[in-house]
Parts: structure tokens; C-alpha cells; sequence
């Protein structure tokens, strides 16, 4: 569908007009408004396409350059099936795969607030929006501008930055049509009380980021010369060129930027200062209600703490109630202590989901999945470990409806075809998917704030990277069968791919249940020692006025939960027959007395 052209000349106006009665959900001026919220991911290329007059073209899509026959990939084509303008290329399903663009968009994301805010969603994490060639975002070309074919007028912004004469200076900046369409996607998003978080990645950038497209230009004589970590500079006296420099994991497409002790040189801080007050007060009148409610950070490790402890104290200059939550992938209570980050991505919460629920030879027993989750309740404390975003699934993992099927990996290694031909593609089935129902219940009864990944409250399936990149599930689309497989000779099921509305609903009713127990978005936590044991974990919640006990039984035998008659008050979700029981592959939530 086409942005309306009156409503795109709204959406350039945004940023002249927007003032401070632009308000922001209502809060306090501290993180405590992220507490146990619910967050929802959205990677942008493979969301929602809202406008595809703004779908990249093949000159903007590097992987297409040399390639006639490339076009915008049907949204509703079965994932592995190697389509007939990609064949011109290879019939190998990963040998085309990262060329396709499907066109996501912000547009496409505003046209679904109305369905995560019905989904009970509170805030949206956003993979990279910056200007990129990728379709992850991750190879920034700035800071300052959204990718212009997540906007409105993707032909116009490539022609105003051209006639633009920017720098570093941020006085030398314009607005493009992208960026103003984020400005009121953070409006609209504003008014339905759901916050907004930016992907910072700021290890390293493109090689089209615009200074290091001066150091390859100008070499040693650049203004930005000291930027970058230089190897070695091209020597005009020989035929070959030398110029080298540091990339990410030795990846030359992303190349980093220059850091000693004293963290990156001085103008790399400052422009990377200038960018992010530009996102969390856009029209710089003081008040942040108009830009975004805070970061995540990519690669945090990556970057000098004293980097990290700078840029905290000025983010929450600009903004108090500003969340950082780092991209950090073993326990950070350290660098949470240290006022570097007031969170961080909780993978060891999705390890030990794994471990319990998932695995079967190498699988934990509760009392070992009870020891961890208290060592981590005891390493950040209530209220930190209130802020930590408690995922499964992400852009970088398989999904978790395929790691149902692929038990006893590495978590992050091995779990795609690509690498492991015995990865099992097909979609999971209904025995398969209460173990996802299990897993969806752990995240929203547990301490913390639950992440979902797009799509997983849909039904979508997929391995890493980059099967776990696939279109989302809408329901008014129809979409083909996936039947094809990646490799070639291997077969697997002929599966329909549609929207799971049963899956929706139930991940909707845990939401609500969560919403409505204060024990159990913000409560106290302690395991339930006497209920837990080889495969029931059990857990006590408490808030004031109210305590909750949490129970869940992994086997398929049902276990007996008993219950003096004078501490029970309820059952609020399971089976309220007496005695109590919970049944296999099933959880229970009571009520109980308080005294």
C-alpha cells in the first residue's frame, strides 16, 4: 500500500512541529517504567511492507550490483524455494539467500501498533534503522539517518543528502523523509503507551559510513584518518594496494573504529554524542518526551568500559528515565554495578530455558535449573534483574520453535542446515509447540522483562541466521506451503505457513495474566523447595498484598501439588480440581493466602 502523499507531507512537517506536548508514556524519571514490562523485537527488512514505492532498488542493494535479473522477493513464497530470478544467479537456496530484500518497513511498522498493543506489548526493540546497505543494518553508512527505504520517499531522501554537504558537525545535518516518518513512529507509538528502543552500534561501521569513505578516498591526509584502526596505508609507488585495516571478527565490511585506553578518539566520541541526543530530543527544546526511550547495545563487550560509563552519564543527562540495556551474552552484574548499562540481554535465563525444557540427553534436572535462576536472582537483585530482558529467540539464534526440534546443541553454534545438515526444518508439531507454550509461560511468570522476537507469538519457525530472518506472519496474507529444503537431496514435510491465531491468543492471555499480578511483573522471587524436583520447578511471587505460586511439570505425567486448605485461595490458570494436579507438559498458577 502506498503512504498517502498528504500524509507523508505530514510526516516531513513532524519535525518542525512537534513540541513537548508530544508526550511520552507517563512515568518517573528513572528506569523503574522498564521493570517487568513486555518488549517485542522487530527486525524492520522482514516486518511489515507498508509502502513498496519504497522498496530498495539494485543499485542499492550491493549483492545485486552485477545481478540483472534481481528483484524484491515475494513476502509470501515458501522461504527455501529458490525462485526463478535468483536461478539466473544459483539454484542453491544460501547462495542467494542474502541477496533478497523483501521490503519491511517503519511504515509497515506503524500500520501494526493497533496489533502489538493488543498482543499487551509495552516497548519495541528495533534491530538497526541507521542508513545501510545490508538488510541487517548492522554496516551503518551514518548515525543520523534512518535507512531511506524504511521511509516515505526513499528516491527523494538519495537525492537530498547528495545536494547535502554533511559532516560530523551536526549543524550540518538535515531531516530526510526517513527520519521524519521515525519521529512519528515514535509519536504513534507514544500514544498507545508503547516506548521505543534504538539498536546503538557503535564498535564499528560500513565501509559506506561517510568518514570512512574519506580515509579510502583520501588516505593518511584524511580529516578522519585516526578514526579507524589503519593497518597500513596504500603506497602510490606500487601496483597493488596495501591499505588495510581492523574489521569486526576480521570482517572487512565492518571495519572499527580506532581504540586505546582511553576508548575511541576524541571526535569519533563526540559524533557518536551528537547522533544519539539527535534520537532522544530530535527538535533539542530539552524535553526527550519526543525521541527515543533508550538503547540497546550492540557488541558491548567490544567497547571500552570508560567509553561506556561517559556515554551512560550523558544519556541520562538528556534523559533520566533513559534505558541502556547491553548486548551482553554471559552474566553482567558487574557491568550493570558499574554504571555502564542498566541491563543487559539475559541469555543465561535462555540457556537455562534450553537446558530444562529443551534438551533431552544433556537436559538439567529443577533443582539445577532452581540453583541458577537463584544465582542469577542474587547477582543483580530484585529490581536489576526486573530491567533484564529475559529472551529465547533473536536476529542471532535459531528460533525457539525450531530448537524444540534440535535439542542437545551448542546454543549458539551448529543450528542451522548451512553448518549442520541434520538440522531438522520442518514446523513443529502440536506435541512440539507446548513445549514453546511452556517455555512463553517461564519468560512471562519469571523476574524480568520478557522479550519476544517478531513472529514467535505467530507460529514462525527457523534456524540461524539466516532462517530465523524470515517474513512475519501476517494473518490477511495468504502464504505458500514450505516444502522445499535448503540442501540439495535432503526432503522434509510439505508444511502449511499461516498465521497460528491459537498461538497468539495464548501468548496474549499470558501477557494479561501478567498484567494484572503485580507479583508477578515486579514481585519478590524465591524457589518453592518443596515442590521442586526432577522435572517440576516450583516458585513462589509475592507483592504486596498478594502471593502467587508457579509450578511447571516437563514430563508427560501429571504431578500432585499439595496444598493445605488454609493457604489456598485460587487457581488462576490450570486445573482447579482438588487435589491439585499439574498436568504433563503443563503449568500451573495459584493464588494463595496472605496472612
Amino acid at each position: 500500500m502506498r503512504f498517502p502523499v498528504s500524509l507523508l507531507s505530514l510526516v516531513l512537517m513532524f519535525v518542525l512541529s512537534c513540541r513537548s506536548q508530544n508526550s511520552a508514556p507517563s512515568g518517573s524519571r528513572n528506569t523503574d517504567w522498564a521493570r517487568g514490562i513486555v518488549w517485542y523485537q522487530i527486525f524492520p527488512e522482514r516486518f511489515r511492507n507498508g509502502d513498496t514505492a519504497n522498496d530498495p532498488t539494485p543499485e542499492e542493494v550491493p549483492e545485486a550490483r552485477n545481478y540483472p535479473s534481481w528483484q524484491i522477493h515475494p513476502w509470501t513464497s515458501d522461504w527455501f524455494e529458490v525462485q526463478p530470478y535468483e536461478r539466473k544467479k544459483s539454484a542453491l537456496f544460501y547462495d542467494v539467500v542474502y541477496s533478497r530484500r523483501y521490503g519491511g518497513d517503519l511504515i509497515g511498522v506503524m500500520q501494526k501498533l493497533d496489533y502489538l498493543k493488543d498482543l499487551g506489548v509495552d516497548a519495541i526493540y528495533f534491530n538497526p534503522l541507521f542508513e545501510a546497505a545490508t538488510l541487517h543494518k548492522y554496516d551503518g553508512a551514518s548515525f543520523h539517518h534512518i535507512d531511506n527505504n524504511f521511509g516515505a520517499d526513499s528516491r527523494g531522501d538519495l537525492e537530498r543528502l547528495k545536494l547535502a554537504t554533511e559532516t560530523e558537525d551536526p549543524g550540518t545535518w538535515i531531516w530526510t523523509s526517513a527520519d521524519s516518518v521515525f519521529l512519528q513512529l515514535i509519536k504513534e507509538a507514544h500514544k498507545r503507551d508503547i516506548r521505543i528502543v534504538m539498536d546503538g552500534v557503535f564498535n564499528h561501521t560500513g565501509p559506506e559510513f561517510f568518514a570512512f569513505e574519506d580515509v579510502r578516498k583520501n588516505g593518511p591526509r584524511s580529516r578522519y584518518a585516526d578514526w579507524y584502526d589503519i593497518k597500513s596505508w596504500d603506497d602510490p609507488a606500487t601496483p597493488q594496494n596495501e591499505f588495510d585495516y581492523a574489521g569486526w571478527w576480521g570482517f572487512k565490511g565492518l571495519p572499527e573504529f580506532y581504540e586505546d585506553e582511553n576508548g575511541f578518539r576524541p571526535a569519533v566520541w563526540d559524533y557518536i554524542f551528537h547522533a544519539t541526543e539527535r534520537w532522544m530530543d530530535p527538535n533539542g527544546d530539552g524535553d526527550p518526551s519526543d525521541g527515543i526511550d533508550g538503547w540497546r547495545l550492540d557488541v558491548a563487550d567490544q567497547v571500552a568500559p570508560v567509553f561506556w560509563k561517559k556515554w551512560y552519564k550523558h544519556i541520562k543527562e538528556i534523559n533520566p528515565a533513559a534505558l541502556i540495556v547491553a548486548e551482553l551474552w554471559d552474566e553482567a552484574s558487574e557491568a550493570v554495578k558499574d554504571q555502564r548499562f542498566d541491563g543487559a540481554m539475559n541469555y543465561p535465563f535462555a540457556y537455562a530455558m534450553v537446558d530444562f525444557f529443551i534438551d533431552q540427553k544433556t537436559a538439567i534436572d529443577a533443582p539445577e535449573l532452581a540453583r541458577r535462576l537463584q544465582k542469577l536472582y542474587e547477582a543483580y537483585g530484585k529490581n536489576t534483574l526486573g530491567l533484564m530482558w529475559n529472551l529465547i529467540d533473536s536476529h542471532d539464534t535459531d528460533r525457539v520453535a525450531s530448537m524444540i526440534l534440535n535439542p542437545d546443541l551448542n546454543f549458539d553454534r551448529m543450528r542451522s542446515p548451512k553448518d549442520n545438515p541434520n538440522y531438522r526444518v520442518r514446523k513443529p508439531n502440536d506435541t512440539e509447540r507446548k513445549k514453546q507454550k511452556l517455555i512463553a509461560a517461564f519468560q512471562m511468570t519469571f523476574v524480568g522483562a520478557p522479550l519476544i522476537y517478531y513472529g514467535t507469538e505467530a507460529g514462525m519457525w527457523g534456524s540461524d541466521d539466516p532462517d530465523d530472518r524470515k517474513p512475519m506472519l501476517w494473518a490477511d496474507l495468504k502464504y505458500d506451503d514450505e516444502k522445499q529444503h535448503p540442501l540439495p537431496g535432503k526432503k522434509r514435510p510439505d508444511d502449511k505457513n499461516v498465521f497460528d491465531g491459537e498461538l497468539f491468543n495464548y501468548y496474549r492471555d499470558l501477557i494479561r495474566l501478567r498484567r494484572d499480578h503485580p507479583a508477578l511483573n515486579r514481585g519478590d522471587f524465591s524457589i518453592a523447595e518443596e515442590f521442586t524436583s526432577g522435572d517440576m520447578i516450583a516458585f513462589y511471587r509475592t507483592a504486596a498484598g498478594e502471593k502467587l505460586l508457579v509450578a511447571f511439570n516437563r514430563s508427560d505425567r501429571e504431578q500432585l501439588l499439595e496444598l493445605p486448605d488454609n493457604s489456598f485461595k485460587k487457581v488462576l490458570w490450570g486445573n482447579s480440581t482438588r487435589p491439585l494436579k499439574v498436568d504433563g507438559k503443563s503449568f500451573m498458577v495459584i493464588k494463595l493466602k496472605v496472612k
